[in-house]
């Protein structure tokens, strides 16, 4: 949990950080800050914003309440959390923009993911014909991509936003100066990149400070975000696409700065000021399923998380889950999620260079042929072969398989609406917990690694896989960003969530947990999770783990493995009487922060 620097210093928590210190402790100790308080569900009018961050979540409602509509406030809020999750997210990295426009009833999406250099091939991450090592890509100038988070802000704001990118960036401007509050998971995360943060010195200084781990309760500044924030905001985003700071990133993939002395082999990129001046966002048509009398939008291909979605409910839809026991929706949600996966792992990828068969995939009929395989008395085994969407064959249990491939799971997302009924859902990355761990010096942003959501080589050297690097293609990615309609063209709730390949199953769960289970968005998003990705054990939290539901349905042969946790979901819900519900994690990443513009009881 975080404060900003204005907060008031707690001379106890001083105290406490000093006598921790022990007697040789400097009699200056750094003030300790008190974190702000987060709320994860708000009910109100006027608008409402869901974060994983107090300060992020404020910058919204600041928007929202100076007359800023939801795409003006997301840009805020992703703005902000650049700043508080700079590890997730930021302007060194791309995501999803799915935006509801109240006025015409309609969804409209943006694709900002990153692309690969127009270098790179299929071979991109092999050497002498073999894969390299998963963390020589991962902290390396190879697995940078050029970032799509800027063009996603100008694309929407261009499209539908009210207010200047620099007013929007103010708040944001103003958390790099003067400073967010240091909290547990922000600590947390800095010493599990420790390491490899040391190796360069423009990471270490920036995240390192004094060379030591940040203080939890301390005042964490970036004036070189600060800075890039102010000339992105008077310069425009081109800033960022050409001209200096086009050249800094550049110069930090192709030339790495590695401290002096640095053992780890840290392979060089090959983008270039072309690769960042070519760059544009994809307008797509979004997703569209519809599911118990709901219409549910989601994210096209080059996402996967829309496809995968929807045709999971497409397979959930002929099984009434608001009646089933608990072990029985469990089963019929890790099945669909099992099939979903099998799928999108043969058919999904940049539909720039793959013919992604979007329409079959979401498909009843599909779906239908898909669903026969799943029985009640018996699990399904993974890897499960896919389906053929251009010629469905029921039940069909032939073809080979191709496998989940990695994906980094520390990702953010945020959910908007305001007072007109315009929402947005919007998650964005920079893939692994400190992308590429590269900071690009004096700029005060980490760069990406999202080129490593490729696979390094065929999943199943058997079966064509879509998701190979290429040039300039975006990688296959699981993001989930979500809207949901009644058959007016009405909003219902939006949602998403960070996790990687989870992402899919979060938000499915969540939608299920809400839709069918009658529950509350706070409690859907709290609820512990289960994860299917066509693998050989499904992955329980803990609550599920130790519960005898998974010694139930071990009975009927799943397997499970233990994940501490799955996922950090958002979500924004409209009430009957017009009140808005903004919905947060109440416990994963510390909790998130739900706000609304006028709360009411």
């Amino acid at each position: 949990m975080r404060r900003s620097a204005a907060g008031r210093v707690s001379l106890l928590a001083v105290a406490a950080t000093v006598l921790s210190m022990g007697a040789a402790a400097p009699p200056k100790a750094p003030p300790v800050v008190d974190p702000p308080v987060k709320e994860p569900v708000a009910v109100g009018y006027g608008g409402a914003v869901a974060s994983v961050d107090a300060d992020a979540s404020a910058a919204g409602i600041e928007v929202l309440r100076k007359g800023g509509n939801a795409v003006d406030a997301a840009v805020a809020v992703a703005a902000a959390l650049g700043v508080t999750e700079p590890y997730s997210a930021g302007i060194g990295g791309g995501g999803y923009f799915v935006y509801y426009d109240a006025k015409s009833r309609t969804v409209r999406t943006v694709d900002g993911r990153e692309t690969a250099p127009r270098t790179a091939d299929a071979g991109l991450f092999t050497e002498n014909g073999k894969p390299i090592p998963f963390e020589e890509g991962q902290t390396s100038g190879l697995g940078v991509g050029t970032p799509g988070t800027p063009a996603t802000w100008k694309t929407a704001l261009d499209n539908w936003g009210t207010k200047r990118l620099g007013t929007l960036l103010e708040p944001a401007e103003r958390l790099a100066r003067d400073g967010f509050t240091v909290d547990p998971t922000f600590r947390a995360q800095t010493a599990a990149n420790e390491a490899r943060f040391r190796d360069f010195p423009a990471t270490s200084e920036l995240f390192l400070p004094g060379g030591q781990l940040p203080v939890v309760g301390s005042v964490f500044k970036n004036p070189d975000l600060a800075r890039t924030y102010e000339t992105l905001g008077r310069e425009g985003v081109g800033a960022l696409y050409r001209g200096p700071l086009a050249r800094d990133i550049v110069n930090t993939v192709r030339t790495p700065p590695l401290r002096e002395g640095a053992t780890r082999k840290v392979r060089a990129g090959d983008l270039t000021e072309a690769d960042l001046a070519a760059y544009r966002t994809e307008s797509r048509r979004p997703t569209k399923v519809s599911y118990r009398g709901l219409d549910v939008y989601g994210m096209a291909p080059s996402s996967s998380g829309g496809t995968s979605v929807g045709e999971a409910l497409n397979i959930l839809e002929g099984t009434d889950l608001s009646t089933a026991s608990q072990a029985r929706y469990l089963h019929r949600f890790i099945e669909a999620s099992r099939i979903a996966f099998a799928d999108r792992g043969r058919w999904v990828g940049d539909p720039a260079f793959e013919s992604v068969p979007t329409g079959g995939l979401l498909s009843q009929r599909f779906a239908d042929s898909r669903a026969c395989l799943i029985r009640d008395d018996a699990a399904l085994t993974s890897p499960l072969a896919p389906g053929d969407p251009s010629s469905p064959v029921p039940c069909a249990s032939g073809g080979t398989a191709a496998p989940t491939t990695y994906e980094g799971e520390n990702t953010t997302h945020l959910t908007v609406a305001d007072k007109w009924g315009n929402i947005v859902a919007y998650t964005l990355t920079i893939e692994s917990t400190g992308g590429s761990g590269i900071t690009v010096p004096g700029r005060g942003f980490l760069l990406n690694n999202e080129l490593t959501d490729f696979s390094f080589a065929p999943a199943n050297p058997a079966v064509h896989d879509p998701n190979l690097p290429g040039p300039g293609k975006r990688p296959r990615s699981s993001m989930s960003p979500t809207v949901v309609l009644d058959r007016q063209d009405r909003p219902v709730l939006a949602l998403g969530s960070p996790g990687g390949a989870t992402i899919i199953t979060t938000v499915l769960q969540t939608l299920t947990g809400v839709v069918d289970r009658g529950l509350p968005l706070v409690d859907a998003i709290a609820a512990p999770r289960a994860s299917q990705r066509n693998q050989a054990t499904t992955e329980l939290e803990p609550a599920l783990w130790n519960s005898p539901l998974r010694t139930e349905l071990e009975g009927i042969g799943h397997g499970f493995r233990q994940n501490p946790e799955i996922g950090a979901a958002t979500g924004v819900q409209r009430l009957p009487d017009g009140r808005w519900v903004a919905a947060a994690e109440t416990v994963r990443r510390g909790g998130g922060s739900a706000m609304v513009v006028r709360p009411t009881s």
